[in-house]
C-alpha cells in the first residue's frame, strides 16, 4: 500500500499540519516508510508471547481500595495563601 501526494495532503489536513505542495512528495515518503515499517512489525512471530509493560518482569505494587479523607488536611492546608475553616480561601470571581 502507498500513499499518494493527494493521501499525503489530506493526511496532513486532519493532522492540522500546514505543508507546502513541494513537502508533499516528501511527506508521502515519510508515511510510505511509516507503513512499510508497520508491515514488516505484523510478519513477527508473536504468538505465545505475553504483552508487557517494560523490559524487566515486574508487578506494580497494590494497596487495598478503601476510600478516606486523605487524613493530611492540616498538611495540605499549610500550603494555602490564605485557608479558613478547613479550606482553600479564594477571592469572589463573580459578582
Amino acid at each position: 500500500m502507498a500513499i499518494t501526494q493527494d493521501e499525503a495532503r489530506k493526511v496532513a489536513h486532519l493532522a492540522r499540519i500546514a505543508v507546502d505542495d513541494a513537502d508533499l512528495p516528501a511527506l508521502a515518503q515519510e508515511l510510505n516508510g511509516i507503513l512499510h515499517f508497520m508491515e514488516q512489525l505484523n510478519e513477527v512471530d508473536v504468538d505465545g508471547i505475553e504483552p508487557m509493560t517494560g523490559v524487566e518482569p515486574m508487578r506494580l505494587k497494590r494497596r487495598e481500595d478503601v476510600v478516606t479523607d486523605g487524613e493530611q488536611q492540616d498538611l495540605v492546608l499549610k500550603n494555602a495563601p490564605d485557608a479558613r475553616e478547613g479550606f482553600f480561601a479564594v477571592p469572589k470571581v463573580v459578582e
